[in-house]
Parts: structure tokens; C-alpha cells; sequence
């Protein structure tokens, strides 16, 4: 009777404890969800949620379990971090599953991308401990394949900075010359036409009449008065010396037989305050902020010069220092000096590119859009010219576009070493960070490059690539890239991402692969297709990569070229 009861005792305390050696039953696939499933590439990784609904009177009470998510492709399997949950009787520290009520468990999941996992499935496996027991149940599958469309993202698509040439086909250059006055006179003296001043101009004037390559554009006379005497008087003395001026001007003109010198102009400035004032600021008169006052305290011509006569401790330093210079009437000749013609200085950069100036070179490069011929350019500028910055920053870029991204880096550092707070050579040289995923030191160079027109292009590129799409798009802008392309689809704004693409000046194989992204995702049937064979044409490698690309599961490719 004792034995009967015992065991009775027993079987009440197994029913009560869920059986002592019952094991746990195998999850089923159902149990979970997976966000977002397929899961997607974000930046340089894979991030999901699985989320786990254990049903009513599942989950054992004296059970541990450690799930681990594994991602299985290409023959190979890796594992996300491990995460535990236990039943209501265990010591421990993991999330607690009520045995009667179930519960919901959130397992966060992270993967480093590699292009291998397109085609992948996720598993979850399950190691479970019950006392001094321990068993494992069978994998679960919870989600097939990663979209990885983000991997797009190319740091060696972004547009590296061109140190722009200053050249110029036409440089305006302006000689003066001035003829000095006697006080209250308008005579033009013998001497002042032989000052070195006046015979310099007439030589600038003589060489530009006979040379080709420059044209006489204008030719004007202003005439002066100083501001001393009556306001009338100097109005009819500043206009006479003018008059006076201009028939010399002329007289002069046609003895050198010179027709062609634009417009002749002419005018005269009854007195010159403005010239007194600018005289008197640069001078060392000891009251010059007094007699500064006075200009600035009287507008009226005739009070201003009654004013400063009453200055009598100052005023014969005045009328012997700055009153003179300002009777005068100064010639100045505007002289277009004409450059090279593009075809002159393609020819010059076969036959004799050392006659070219650097700026001349730079420039010759702009003339065409053959990346190697670019390249060539650059090259024998760097040789020519090793000391200005550009010529290596710009051999840089080319070498960049063509993928030699070791010799493009080699030269972007030279170009920072001649001129180190120069912007271009620091952008360029963060895109090289860029490319081996340096960001702190692509944010660092960036940072550097403070003002230039692509920068943020480049740190558009950055952001994309380490998956904060919003922040990209914004840093991008209106750029008519691939990268801006592709973080405009990212953030679901396709209308903008079309508009993008067909804005851009050199569509490549990128450009067609992502328009059919495009269409997919607008359930475009037509546009998948033909972009895909746009870019296939372009580049077979995406034939293989577009036939376990998710985005397109739902169309049938068996008609793409491959």
C-alpha cells in the first residue's frame, strides 16, 4: 500500500513538472517570422529580426535553449551571435518563456555581407539543456536569400575632383599713364609727355596696334581737379584739361597711324574729394583724421574746402603734399591680349608642349574626352610642370577613372605634399580611403575639402556605403550618379531615382543594371528586361549575378541575352 502510494506521489509530481524526463518538442518553421525576409544587405552587413511566437504549454519549464541563426550558401555556413531564453524554473539570466501562456522571443540576427549570400538560406539551430541533460533539435528554416542591392554602392563610381586650369583666351590687361597740371592751369607741358610713365603707354599702345594677338579694346581720358578754389572755376579747369588731354590723344594716335583702338572715351571730375581723401588717409600728416572728420562732417563741396582752409595748421602741408597730385588727367588703355585657339594648342601639345604654359596644358586636357588621351596630358603637364599641384592631382583622376587606384593614390599624395590646404588633392585622396572602407580617414579628408562642388557626391558615397540611406540622399543632392541612383531606390523614392538615372551624361553597365532594379521594384516587366540586357551587353559578369538576383524572382529572365 506504502509503494502504491509513492508511486502515486511520483506520477502527480511528473504530470505537475511537465514529465521528469521529457524533452522539449521541435520548433516548428511557423513559430517564426523574419524581418525583413528575404533579409537585405545594409551597408557592409546583413541585419534581421527573427521574431519567435512559442505557443501555450510548449516551452518546458526546466528547459534552456540557445538558438543560433545561421546563414547557409555556397557550401559554407556562418553564424550570427547566439541568443538564449529559458523555462520558468531555471536560474538564470535569459528572457523567461511561461509554460502555460508561451511567450514572444526577439532574436536579432547580423551578418558581414559577402556577394555569396545572395543565394543563402537562414536556419536556426537549437541546443537545448535540461538538468545535467543536454540534446539538440533539428534546424529550422526561416528565410531564403539576401537582397543585396545595397552592395552596389562603389566608392570607385564616385567622381573624383578635377583641379581646374586657369586659362583664359582672352586676358584683359590696362596700362595708365597720367599728365600732371600746373595749379589753375590745362596747358599739357613738353616734360610730362616723356615721363616713363607716358612713353611705357605709348609703347603698350604701339605693340598692341602691331601684334596680332592682342587688340586695342578702349581708351579712355579721366580729368581732375584738386578741391582748392571756387567749385565753377574747377568745373571749367577740369574740362578744359580734358579737352586738352583728348586733342593730344588724338594727335598722337594718328602719327602713330594707329585706326583700331575700340572707343575713345572722356570725362572730367570738377574736384577730386574722393582722391584728396584717399591722399591724405595714406600720408603722414599728423592731423589727417581731423581733416578726415571735417569730409565726412560736410558734403557741400565749397563748405568742405572752407572748412579745411581753416585748418591753417595743416593746409600748406595739403597744398604742398596731396593738392598737386590731383590736377591731372590720366590715360588708360584696355588691351585684350588673345590666347591660343584650342586647335593651336592641340597642335602645340604634339609638335612643342613645353611652349605651352601649364594652364595652357590643363586646358588642352579639357578638350577631349578620351580618359588615356586625359592622361597623356596630365603626365607630360606633371613632367613639365612638377611644382604646381594640379598636374598631379589631375593625372591622379584619370588614373582613378580607369581603375589604377595605387597610381592615382601615389599622385593625389604628391599633389597634397606641394600644396597641402589645397581641397581637391584631400577629396581625392578620401575616396581612396573610401575604397578600402577607411571611413575615419575618408571622413578626415572630406572634412578637408570644405567648399568643392562634389564633395557632396563623395560624402553621399560614404554614407550609402555604410548604410545610412537617408543621409545620403540628402548629401547627394540633385547628383546625377549611380550612387544617388541607387540610395534614392534604397529609400523607396523612384520617381527621383528615375529622373537620376536619366540624367546621367555616360551611362555604363551600373546605370542599366540599376534601371532594372527600377522597373522590378515598379513592376515594369518591359524595363527589367531591357535593361538587363543593356548591361549584360556591357558586362557579362552581371549575367550570372542578375539570375540569383532576388529583385527579380518575379520575372522570368529565360529571354535575356546571357
Amino acid at each position: 500500500m506504502k509503494l502504491k502510494t509513492i508511486v502515486t506521489i511520483c506520477a502527480g509530481s511528473a504530470i505537475m513538472l511537465t514529465g521528469c524526463s521529457k524533452k522539449l518538442s521541435p520548433f516548428a518553421s511557423d513559430y517564426f517570422t523574419v524581418n525583413p525576409s528575404p533579409l537585405e544587405v545594409v551597408g557592409e552587413r546583413v541585419p534581421a529580426t527573427v521574431t519567435a511566437n512559442i505557443p501555450q504549454k510548449f516551452f518546458l519549464k526546466n528547459a534552456e535553449v540557445t538558438v543560433t541563426p545561421y546563414l547557409v550558401f555556397d557550401g559554407q555556413e556562418v553564424a550570427s551571435q547566439a541568443y538564449d531564453f529559458q523555462g520558468e524554473k531555471v536560474r538564470g539570466n535569459a528572457q523567461v518563456i511561461n509554460y502555460e501562456q508561451g511567450g514572444m522571443v526577439t532574436i536579432p540576427v547580423m551578418y558581414n555581407y559577402q556577394p555569396e549570400m545572395m543565394k543563402s538560406e537562414l536556419y536556426l539551430d537549437f541546443n537545448v539543456r535540461q538538468g545535467s541533460k543536454q540534446y539538440v533539435l533539428p534546424r529550422v528554416k526561416v528565410a531564403d536569400g539576401v537582397i543585396a542591392t545595397a552592395a552596389i554602392a562603389d566608392a570607385g563610381n564616385a567622381t573624383p575632383a578635377i583641379a581646374p586650369d586657369r586659362f583664359q583666351r582672352i586676358i584683359n590687361e590696362k596700362y595708365a599713364a597720367d599728365i600732371k597740371f600746373l595749379i589753375n592751369r590745362a596747358n599739357i607741358r613738353d616734360e610730362q609727355l616723356q615721363t616713363n610713365e607716358m612713353l611705357s603707354l605709348n609703347e603698350q599702345i604701339n605693340n598692341a596696334n602691331s601684334d596680332q594677338a592682342r587688340k586695342i579694346k578702349e581708351i579712355n581720358i579721366s580729368s581732375y581737379a584738386s578741391p582748392d578754389g571756387k567749385l565753377d572755376f574747377n568745373t571749367k579747369l577740369a574740362e578744359q584739361r580734358e579737352k586738352n588731354t583728348q586733342s593730344f590723344l588724338d594727335k598722337q594716335l594718328k602719327k602713330d597711324n594707329i585706326t583700331e583702338f575700340g572707343e575713345l572715351t572722356a570725362q572730367f571730375t570738377p574736384e577730386d574729394w574722393e582722391g584728396f581723401q584717399k591722399l591724405v588717409a595714406a600720408s603722414d600728416i599728423q592731423d589727417k583724421d581731423l581733416i578726415i572728420s571735417v569730409l565726412s562732417m560736410y558734403k557741400d563741396p565749397e563748405q568742405r574746402e572752407k572748412e579745411i582752409r581753416n585748418l591753417s595748421s595743416v593746409f600748406d602741408q595739403l597744398a604742398e603734399q596731396i593738392l598737386p597730385q590731383l590736377r591731372y588727367s590720366r590715360i588708360t588703355a584696355s588691351i585684350d591680349v588673345i590666347g591660343k585657339s584650342d586647335e593651336e594648342i592641340k597642335e602645340y601639345f604634339v609638335t612643342n608642349p613645353s611652349a605651352l604654359s601649364v594652364d595652357e596644358l590643363l586646358y588642352c586636357a579639357t578638350l577631349t574626352n578620351n580618359n588615356a588621351q586625359k592622361m597623356k596630358i596630365y603626365k607630360k603637364a606633371s613632367e613639365l610642370y612638377p611644382d604646381d599641384f594640379r598636374t598631379f592631382n589631375n593625372l591622379g583622376v584619370t588614373q582613378f577613372v580607369a581603375g589604377d587606384y595605387d597610381s592615382a593614390k601615389s599622385n593625389f599624395t604628391k599633389a597634397s605634399r606641394i600644396a597641402p590646404a589645397e581641397a581637391e588633392p584631400q577629396l581625392n585622396l578620401g575616396l581612396t580611403s573610401l575604397l578600402k572602407k577607411d571611413y575615419r580617414d575618408a571622413r578626415q579628408k572630406f572634412g578637408n575639402a570644405a567648399g568643392l562642388d562634389n564633395l557632396g557626391e563623395a560624402t553621399g558615397t560614404m554614407y550609402l556605403m555604410q548604410g545610412d540611406t537617408n543621409a545620403a540622399v540628402k548629401a547627394f543632392g540633385d547628383a546625377k550618379t549611380n550612387n544617388a541612383a541607387l540610395a534614392q531606390i534604397l529609400a523607396k523614392n523612384y520617381s527621383k531615382a528615375k529622373s537620376t538615372l536619366a540624367g546621367i551624361e555616360n551611362p555604363d553597365a551600373t546605370t542599366y543594371y540599376l534601371n532594372a532594379i527600377l522597373g522590378a521594384r515598379t513592376n515594369n516587366e518591359s524595363m527589367v528586361k531591357s535593361n538587363l540586357n543593356e548591361a549584360i551587353k556591357l558586362d557579362k559578369t552581371l549575367a550570372a549575378k542578375a539570375a540569383k538576383d532576388l529583385e527579380f524572382a518575379n520575372f522570368d529572365l529565360s529571354s535575356i541575352a546571357y
